[in-house]
Protein backbone atom coordinates (compact mmCIF):
# COMPACT_ATOMS: atom_id res chain seq x y z
CA UNK A 1 0.00 0.00 0.00
CA UNK A 2 0.96 3.67 -0.09
CA UNK A 3 3.52 5.01 2.85
CA UNK A 4 1.16 7.39 3.87
CA UNK A 5 -2.26 4.95 3.84
CA UNK A 6 0.75 2.95 6.15
CA UNK A 7 1.37 5.46 8.41
CA UNK A 8 0.49 5.58 12.13
CA UNK A 9 -3.10 5.21 13.21
CA UNK A 10 -5.09 6.59 15.89
CA UNK A 11 -6.27 3.21 17.06
CA UNK A 12 -2.50 1.71 17.15
CA UNK A 13 -1.16 4.72 18.46
CA UNK A 14 -3.84 4.40 21.46
CA UNK A 15 -4.37 0.95 22.27
CA UNK A 16 -4.31 -0.50 25.56
CA UNK A 17 -3.95 -3.87 25.04
CA UNK A 18 -0.29 -5.09 24.35
CA UNK A 19 -0.62 -8.90 22.82
CA UNK A 20 1.35 -10.50 20.91
CA UNK A 21 0.57 -13.94 19.26
CA UNK A 22 3.64 -16.62 17.80
CA UNK A 23 4.41 -17.03 14.23
CA UNK A 24 3.10 -20.67 13.20
CA UNK A 25 6.42 -23.08 13.55
CA UNK A 26 4.39 -26.48 13.61
CA UNK A 27 2.27 -28.40 12.07
CA UNK A 28 -1.57 -28.51 13.67
CA UNK A 29 -4.38 -30.36 13.41
CA UNK A 30 -7.89 -28.77 14.69
CA UNK A 31 -11.29 -28.54 13.60
CA UNK A 32 -11.43 -25.04 12.28
CA UNK A 33 -8.54 -23.48 10.80
CA UNK A 34 -9.33 -19.09 9.87
CA UNK A 35 -7.49 -16.86 7.41
CA UNK A 36 -7.66 -13.12 8.82
CA UNK A 37 -7.06 -11.88 12.11
CA UNK A 38 -9.66 -8.58 11.86
CA UNK A 39 -13.13 -8.32 13.30
CA UNK A 40 -14.64 -11.23 10.46
CA UNK A 41 -11.70 -13.98 11.68
CA UNK A 42 -11.75 -13.18 15.60
CA UNK A 43 -15.41 -12.19 15.92
CA UNK A 44 -16.63 -15.81 14.32
CA UNK A 45 -14.10 -17.84 16.06
CA UNK A 46 -15.27 -16.10 19.30
CA UNK A 47 -18.71 -16.83 18.36
CA UNK A 48 -17.92 -20.76 17.53
CA UNK A 49 -16.03 -20.82 20.68
CA UNK A 50 -18.85 -19.69 22.86
CA UNK A 51 -20.83 -22.66 21.12
CA UNK A 52 -18.26 -24.80 22.60
CA UNK A 53 -16.12 -25.42 19.14
CA UNK A 54 -12.73 -24.14 20.37
CA UNK A 55 -10.41 -26.58 18.50
CA UNK A 56 -9.53 -23.87 16.29
CA UNK A 57 -6.53 -21.52 14.55
CA UNK A 58 -6.49 -18.64 13.40
CA UNK A 59 -3.15 -16.81 10.84
CA UNK A 60 -2.74 -13.79 10.29
CA UNK A 61 -0.34 -12.77 7.81
CA UNK A 62 0.79 -9.31 9.65
CA UNK A 63 -0.87 -8.83 13.32
CA UNK A 64 -4.20 -8.53 14.32
CA UNK A 65 -6.18 -5.56 13.40
CA UNK A 66 -3.89 -4.65 10.66
CA UNK A 67 -6.64 -4.40 7.79
CA UNK A 68 -9.70 -2.50 7.60
CA UNK A 69 -10.39 -3.35 12.07
CA UNK A 70 -7.42 -0.80 12.47
CA UNK A 71 -8.17 1.89 10.05
CA UNK A 72 -11.86 2.63 10.56
CA UNK A 73 -13.95 5.35 11.85
CA UNK A 74 -15.09 3.28 14.93
CA UNK A 75 -18.65 4.38 14.11
CA UNK A 76 -21.27 1.81 15.85
CA UNK A 77 -24.34 2.48 13.68
CA UNK A 78 -27.73 0.49 12.55
CA UNK A 79 -27.92 -1.66 9.36
CA UNK A 80 -26.25 -4.29 7.59
CA UNK A 81 -25.04 -2.84 3.79
CA UNK A 82 -25.84 0.46 1.92
CA UNK A 83 -29.68 -0.33 0.61
CA UNK A 84 -31.51 -3.39 1.54
CA UNK A 85 -33.90 -3.00 -1.23
CA UNK A 86 -31.06 -4.51 -4.13
CA UNK A 87 -31.32 -7.97 -2.38
CA UNK A 88 -34.97 -7.91 -2.17
CA UNK A 89 -35.58 -9.96 -5.48
CA UNK A 90 -33.01 -12.53 -4.23
CA UNK A 91 -34.61 -12.86 -0.95
CA UNK A 92 -38.38 -12.03 -1.57
CA UNK A 93 -40.39 -9.47 1.14
CA UNK A 94 -39.68 -12.10 4.25
CA UNK A 95 -36.27 -12.41 3.83
CA UNK A 96 -35.69 -8.80 3.48
CA UNK A 97 -38.24 -8.60 6.86
CA UNK A 98 -35.66 -11.14 8.52
CA UNK A 99 -32.37 -9.36 7.27
CA UNK A 100 -34.08 -5.93 8.60
CA UNK A 101 -34.72 -7.07 11.82
CA UNK A 102 -31.30 -8.94 11.98
CA UNK A 103 -29.61 -5.32 11.27
CA UNK A 104 -30.43 -3.96 13.97
CA UNK A 105 -28.45 -6.45 16.67
CA UNK A 106 -25.10 -5.32 15.86
CA UNK A 107 -24.50 -2.61 18.77
CA UNK A 108 -26.58 -4.81 21.19
CA UNK A 109 -23.91 -7.47 20.62
CA UNK A 110 -21.10 -4.93 20.71
CA UNK A 111 -22.36 -3.90 23.87
CA UNK A 112 -22.47 -7.40 25.54
CA UNK A 113 -19.48 -8.49 24.26
CA UNK A 114 -17.85 -5.65 26.00
CA UNK A 115 -19.80 -6.09 29.22
CA UNK A 116 -19.28 -10.47 29.21
CA UNK A 117 -15.64 -9.90 29.23
CA UNK A 118 -14.70 -6.93 30.23
CA UNK A 119 -13.15 -5.02 27.41
CA UNK A 120 -11.73 -1.55 27.72
CA UNK A 121 -13.33 0.11 24.48
CA UNK A 122 -14.05 3.46 25.34
CA UNK A 123 -17.63 2.42 24.17
CA UNK A 124 -19.91 5.78 24.12
CA UNK A 125 -23.49 5.90 23.21
CA UNK A 126 -24.69 8.51 20.40
CA UNK A 127 -25.04 8.65 16.47
CA UNK A 128 -25.82 11.23 14.33
CA UNK A 129 -27.45 10.52 10.76
CA UNK A 130 -27.39 13.88 9.03
CA UNK A 131 -28.73 15.55 5.89
CA UNK A 132 -28.54 19.18 4.43
CA UNK A 133 -31.90 19.17 2.40
CA UNK A 134 -35.35 18.08 1.77
CA UNK A 135 -34.60 15.31 -0.11
CA UNK A 136 -32.47 13.92 2.46
CA UNK A 137 -35.15 14.86 5.37
CA UNK A 138 -37.25 12.47 3.71
CA UNK A 139 -35.28 9.82 4.10
CA UNK A 140 -34.52 10.39 7.39
CA UNK A 141 -38.02 10.43 8.04
CA UNK A 142 -38.41 7.16 6.79
CA UNK A 143 -35.43 5.76 8.98
CA UNK A 144 -37.13 7.39 12.31
CA UNK A 145 -40.09 5.11 11.59
CA UNK A 146 -38.32 1.87 10.42
CA UNK A 147 -35.62 2.29 13.70
CA UNK A 148 -38.32 3.32 16.06
CA UNK A 149 -40.27 -0.08 14.63
CA UNK A 150 -37.14 -2.15 15.56
CA UNK A 151 -36.18 -0.26 18.84
CA UNK A 152 -39.35 0.83 20.39
CA UNK A 153 -37.17 1.68 23.64
CA UNK A 154 -34.19 3.48 22.02
CA UNK A 155 -34.28 7.02 22.61
CA UNK A 156 -34.28 8.00 18.30
CA UNK A 157 -35.34 11.64 17.36
CA UNK A 158 -35.65 13.58 14.35
CA UNK A 159 -34.54 17.41 14.45
CA UNK A 160 -34.87 20.18 11.98
CA UNK A 161 -33.70 23.49 11.45
CA UNK A 162 -31.96 25.02 13.87
CA UNK A 163 -32.69 21.88 16.51
CA UNK A 164 -30.04 20.31 14.56
CA UNK A 165 -27.66 22.25 16.67
CA UNK A 166 -28.37 20.06 19.63
CA UNK A 167 -27.22 17.16 17.96
CA UNK A 168 -24.18 18.58 15.70
CA UNK A 169 -22.34 21.65 15.95
CA UNK A 170 -22.26 22.60 12.32
CA UNK A 171 -24.38 25.28 10.10
CA UNK A 172 -23.70 22.19 7.00
CA UNK A 173 -27.04 20.13 7.85
CA UNK A 174 -30.65 21.01 7.87
CA UNK A 175 -31.71 17.50 9.67
CA UNK A 176 -30.53 15.44 11.73
CA UNK A 177 -31.82 11.62 13.02
CA UNK A 178 -30.38 11.18 16.53
CA UNK A 179 -29.87 7.44 17.50
CA UNK A 180 -29.17 6.81 20.87
CA UNK A 181 -28.21 2.98 20.51
CA UNK A 182 -25.97 3.51 18.39
CA UNK A 183 -22.54 5.14 19.47
CA UNK A 184 -18.68 4.73 18.69
CA UNK A 185 -15.89 2.33 19.92
CA UNK A 186 -12.10 2.24 19.56
CA UNK A 187 -12.38 -0.93 16.94
CA UNK A 188 -8.82 -2.07 17.65
CA UNK A 189 -9.26 -1.96 21.35
CA UNK A 190 -12.86 -4.48 21.04
CA UNK A 191 -10.81 -6.34 18.63
CA UNK A 192 -7.97 -7.20 20.70
CA UNK A 193 -10.02 -7.37 24.22
CA UNK A 194 -11.83 -10.35 21.96
CA UNK A 195 -8.59 -11.45 20.84
CA UNK A 196 -8.00 -12.02 24.53
CA UNK A 197 -10.77 -13.17 25.40
CA UNK A 198 -10.71 -16.59 22.73
CA UNK A 199 -7.18 -16.98 24.36
CA UNK A 200 -9.06 -17.74 27.57
CA UNK A 201 -11.01 -20.35 25.50
CA UNK A 202 -7.86 -21.75 24.26
CA UNK A 203 -8.08 -20.86 20.59
CA UNK A 204 -4.39 -20.90 19.00
CA UNK A 205 -3.78 -17.03 17.22
CA UNK A 206 -0.89 -16.60 15.48
CA UNK A 207 0.51 -13.58 13.48
CA UNK A 208 3.17 -12.93 11.08
CA UNK A 209 1.93 -16.38 9.35
CA UNK A 210 1.47 -15.79 5.86
CA UNK A 211 -0.41 -18.47 3.96
CA UNK A 212 1.45 -19.38 1.16
CA UNK A 213 -1.18 -22.26 0.00
CA UNK A 214 -3.59 -24.29 0.65
CA UNK A 215 -5.01 -27.63 -0.81
CA UNK A 216 -9.03 -28.22 -0.45
CA UNK A 217 -10.22 -31.59 0.62
CA UNK A 218 -12.27 -33.19 3.35
CA UNK A 219 -9.44 -32.59 5.46
CA UNK A 220 -8.02 -28.70 4.29
CA UNK A 221 -4.15 -28.28 4.54
CA UNK A 222 -3.16 -24.60 5.09
CA UNK A 223 0.90 -23.95 4.70
CA UNK A 224 3.04 -21.06 5.83
CA UNK A 225 6.64 -20.48 6.01
CA UNK A 226 7.56 -22.49 8.40
CA UNK A 227 4.50 -24.50 9.92
CA UNK A 228 1.00 -26.03 8.63
CA UNK A 229 -2.17 -26.30 9.88
CA UNK A 230 -5.05 -29.75 8.71
CA UNK A 231 -8.13 -28.67 9.93
CA UNK A 232 -11.92 -30.22 8.86
CA UNK A 233 -13.15 -26.93 7.98
CA UNK A 234 -11.96 -23.47 7.28
CA UNK A 235 -12.88 -19.46 6.72
CA UNK A 236 -11.70 -17.30 4.69
CA UNK A 237 -11.64 -13.67 6.61
CA UNK A 238 -9.22 -11.68 4.83
CA UNK A 239 -11.70 -8.89 3.08
CA UNK A 240 -10.08 -6.01 1.43
CA UNK A 241 -6.13 -8.30 1.81
CA UNK A 242 -7.30 -11.42 0.27
CA UNK A 243 -4.63 -10.67 -2.56
CA UNK A 244 -5.87 -13.18 -4.67
CA UNK A 245 -5.30 -16.46 -2.72
CA UNK A 246 -8.79 -17.87 -3.71
CA UNK A 247 -9.33 -16.79 -7.06
CA UNK A 248 -13.08 -17.81 -6.70
CA UNK A 249 -14.00 -15.13 -4.07
CA UNK A 250 -11.62 -12.61 -4.98
CA UNK A 251 -13.09 -11.62 -8.15
CA UNK A 252 -16.59 -11.09 -6.17
CA UNK A 253 -15.17 -7.90 -4.83
CA UNK A 254 -13.38 -4.72 -5.62
CA UNK A 255 -11.38 -2.11 -3.25
CA UNK A 256 -12.12 1.58 -2.64
CA UNK A 257 -9.67 3.55 -0.54
CA UNK A 258 -10.84 5.82 2.81
CA UNK A 259 -8.71 8.00 4.57
CA UNK A 260 -9.25 9.81 7.63
CA UNK A 261 -7.72 12.50 10.37
CA UNK A 262 -6.78 12.89 13.93
CA UNK A 263 -6.64 15.82 15.65
CA UNK A 264 -4.72 17.40 18.51
CA UNK A 265 -6.52 17.18 21.59
CA UNK A 266 -9.34 19.59 21.93
CA UNK A 267 -10.77 21.66 25.00
CA UNK A 268 -13.42 20.14 26.46
CA UNK A 269 -15.37 23.39 25.15
CA UNK A 270 -14.50 23.00 21.70
CA UNK A 271 -15.48 19.02 22.00
CA UNK A 272 -19.30 20.21 23.38
CA UNK A 273 -19.34 22.25 20.35
CA UNK A 274 -18.83 20.04 17.82
CA UNK A 275 -20.51 17.19 19.21
CA UNK A 276 -23.06 18.19 21.94
CA UNK A 277 -24.10 14.35 22.68
CA UNK A 278 -20.38 12.67 22.51
CA UNK A 279 -21.35 10.82 19.72
CA UNK A 280 -20.58 9.64 16.01
CA UNK A 281 -21.84 11.06 12.83
CA UNK A 282 -21.98 10.27 9.27
CA UNK A 283 -24.08 12.11 6.35
CA UNK A 284 -26.62 9.83 4.18
CA UNK A 285 -24.82 10.92 1.21
CA UNK A 286 -23.47 8.49 -1.60
CA UNK A 287 -20.05 9.12 -0.50
CA UNK A 288 -20.33 9.57 3.28
CA UNK A 289 -17.99 11.76 5.66
CA UNK A 290 -18.24 10.64 8.97
CA UNK A 291 -16.52 11.62 12.25
CA UNK A 292 -16.69 11.20 15.78
CA UNK A 293 -14.64 12.71 19.00
CA UNK A 294 -12.73 10.23 21.31
CA UNK A 295 -11.85 9.32 24.89
CA UNK A 296 -9.21 12.10 24.54
CA UNK A 297 -11.05 14.72 23.41
CA UNK A 298 -9.91 14.22 19.19
CA UNK A 299 -11.86 14.74 16.59
CA UNK A 300 -11.45 11.84 14.07
CA UNK A 301 -12.80 12.70 10.55
CA UNK A 302 -13.00 10.55 7.51
CA UNK A 303 -14.35 10.37 3.66
CA UNK A 304 -13.16 9.24 0.06
CA UNK A 305 -13.08 10.73 -3.15
CA UNK A 306 -16.20 11.72 -4.16
CA UNK A 307 -16.09 11.30 -7.98
CA UNK A 308 -12.80 10.10 -9.23
CA UNK A 309 -10.73 7.27 -7.39
CA UNK A 310 -7.24 8.39 -6.59
CA UNK A 311 -5.02 8.70 -3.45
CA UNK A 312 -4.31 11.81 -2.00
CA UNK A 313 -0.50 13.28 -2.31
CA UNK A 314 -1.57 14.50 1.66
CA UNK A 315 -3.82 12.95 2.99
CA UNK A 316 -3.30 15.16 6.13
CA UNK A 317 -4.37 18.58 3.91
CA UNK A 318 -7.01 16.54 1.87
CA UNK A 319 -8.93 15.68 4.91
CA UNK A 320 -8.59 19.05 6.70
CA UNK A 321 -10.39 20.74 4.04
CA UNK A 322 -13.40 18.62 4.18
CA UNK A 323 -13.01 18.62 7.97
CA UNK A 324 -13.33 22.35 7.53
CA UNK A 325 -16.32 22.79 5.61
CA UNK A 326 -18.27 20.89 8.23
CA UNK A 327 -16.38 22.84 11.31
CA UNK A 328 -14.82 25.78 9.52
CA UNK A 329 -13.86 27.54 13.36
CA UNK A 330 -11.41 23.77 13.50
CA UNK A 331 -9.22 26.27 11.38
CA UNK A 332 -6.27 26.69 13.53
CA UNK A 333 -6.66 23.12 15.21
CA UNK A 334 -3.32 20.99 14.43
CA UNK A 335 -4.00 17.62 12.75
CA UNK A 336 -1.65 14.83 14.19
CA UNK A 337 -2.05 11.67 12.51
CA UNK A 338 -3.67 10.95 8.95
CA UNK A 339 -4.09 7.08 7.45
CA UNK A 340 -6.44 5.18 5.13
CA UNK A 341 -6.87 1.64 3.76
CA UNK A 342 -9.21 -0.43 1.80
CA UNK A 343 -12.75 -0.71 1.47
CA UNK A 344 -13.30 -4.09 0.07
CA UNK A 345 -16.96 -3.30 -1.71
CA UNK A 346 -19.37 -6.01 -3.52
CA UNK A 347 -21.25 -5.06 -6.49
CA UNK A 348 -24.90 -4.62 -4.45
CA UNK A 349 -22.84 -3.14 -1.42
CA UNK A 350 -23.78 -6.34 0.80
CA UNK A 351 -21.82 -8.17 3.04
CA UNK A 352 -21.14 -11.45 1.23
CA UNK A 353 -20.97 -15.22 3.04
CA UNK A 354 -20.99 -18.97 1.68
CA UNK A 355 -18.76 -21.78 0.79
CA UNK A 356 -17.08 -22.38 -2.20
CA UNK A 357 -18.49 -25.08 -4.84
CA UNK A 358 -17.63 -28.45 -4.33
CA UNK A 359 -15.80 -27.25 -0.97
CA UNK A 360 -18.81 -27.02 1.84
CA UNK A 361 -16.29 -27.02 4.22
CA UNK A 362 -14.06 -23.64 3.09
CA UNK A 363 -16.05 -20.97 4.13
CA UNK A 364 -15.70 -17.11 3.35
CA UNK A 365 -16.84 -13.91 4.54
CA UNK A 366 -16.12 -10.25 3.06
CA UNK A 367 -17.27 -7.03 1.55
CA UNK A 368 -18.72 -5.12 3.95
CA UNK A 369 -18.39 -2.03 1.46
CA UNK A 370 -17.07 0.27 4.10
CA UNK A 371 -19.42 -0.46 6.69
CA UNK A 372 -17.73 -3.14 8.65
CA UNK A 373 -17.19 -2.60 12.90
CA UNK A 374 -21.13 -2.88 13.44
CA UNK A 375 -22.17 -5.61 10.58
CA UNK A 376 -18.68 -7.41 11.17
CA UNK A 377 -20.55 -8.27 14.55
CA UNK A 378 -23.56 -9.78 13.23
CA UNK A 379 -22.64 -11.37 10.01
CA UNK A 380 -20.43 -13.20 11.82
CA UNK A 381 -22.76 -14.63 14.38
CA UNK A 382 -24.96 -15.64 11.62
CA UNK A 383 -22.06 -17.24 9.92
CA UNK A 384 -20.78 -18.95 13.12
CA UNK A 385 -24.58 -20.22 13.05
CA UNK A 386 -23.90 -22.13 9.72
CA UNK A 387 -20.48 -23.18 10.39
CA UNK A 388 -22.25 -25.17 13.43
CA UNK A 389 -25.52 -26.53 13.89
CA UNK A 390 -26.92 -24.51 10.91
CA UNK A 391 -29.63 -21.79 10.81
CA UNK A 392 -32.50 -20.65 8.48
CA UNK A 393 -30.64 -17.39 8.52
CA UNK A 394 -27.40 -18.43 7.49
CA UNK A 395 -29.43 -19.79 4.59
CA UNK A 396 -30.82 -16.69 3.81
CA UNK A 397 -27.93 -14.67 3.89
CA UNK A 398 -25.50 -17.01 2.24
CA UNK A 399 -28.41 -17.48 -0.63
CA UNK A 400 -28.06 -14.13 -2.06
CA UNK A 401 -25.84 -14.15 -5.54
CA UNK A 402 -22.38 -12.73 -5.55
CA UNK A 403 -21.38 -11.29 -9.11
CA UNK A 404 -17.81 -11.67 -10.80
CA UNK A 405 -16.13 -8.14 -11.17
CA UNK A 406 -14.23 -8.81 -14.17
CA UNK A 407 -11.03 -6.68 -14.74
CA UNK A 408 -11.08 -5.49 -11.25
CA UNK A 409 -7.18 -5.38 -11.35
CA UNK A 410 -6.06 -3.61 -14.16
CA UNK A 411 -9.60 -1.35 -14.05
CA UNK A 412 -10.25 -0.75 -10.99
CA UNK A 413 -9.67 3.19 -10.58
CA UNK A 414 -11.83 3.50 -14.09
CA UNK A 415 -14.46 0.33 -11.78
CA UNK A 416 -14.52 2.10 -8.93
CA UNK A 417 -15.01 6.14 -10.28
CA UNK A 418 -17.69 4.44 -12.82
CA UNK A 419 -19.10 3.16 -9.83
CA UNK A 420 -18.92 6.69 -7.71
CA UNK A 421 -20.57 8.52 -10.78
CA UNK A 422 -23.53 6.02 -10.99
CA UNK A 423 -23.98 6.35 -7.18
CA UNK A 424 -23.44 9.77 -6.48
CA UNK A 425 -26.12 10.22 -9.00
CA UNK A 426 -28.73 7.56 -8.51
CA UNK A 427 -28.60 9.16 -4.72
CA UNK A 428 -30.47 11.71 -6.34
CA UNK A 429 -33.49 9.85 -6.59
CA UNK A 430 -33.45 7.16 -3.64
CA UNK A 431 -33.14 10.56 -1.12
CA UNK A 432 -29.61 10.38 -0.43
CA UNK A 433 -28.60 13.57 -1.95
Amino acid sequence: MNNQIESLTYYAATKKYDLRFPTLEEDLDVDVVIIGGGFSGINTALELAEKGITNIAILEGRHLGYGGTGRNGGQVMAGIGHDLEKIKRHVGPAGLETIFKISNLGAGIIRERIKKYAIDADFCFGYGYLGSNARQEKTLRSWLKEFKAVSPDEEIELYTGSEVKQVVGSDAYTCALKHMGGGHVHSLNLLLGEAQALSGYGVKIFENSNVLNVEYGPRITVRTAMGSVRANKMLWACNGFLNGMDPFIYKKTINTYAFQLATEPLSDELIRQISPIRGAYSDIRPVIDYYRVTNENRLLFGSATRLVEYIPSDLKAWNRNLMLKVFPYLKDVKIDLAWGGPLCCSANLFPQIGTLPQHDNVFYVQGYSGFGVTPSHIVCKVLAEGMSEGSDRYDLMSSIPHVDIFGKDKLRRVMTTAGKVWHQTSGYWKGRR
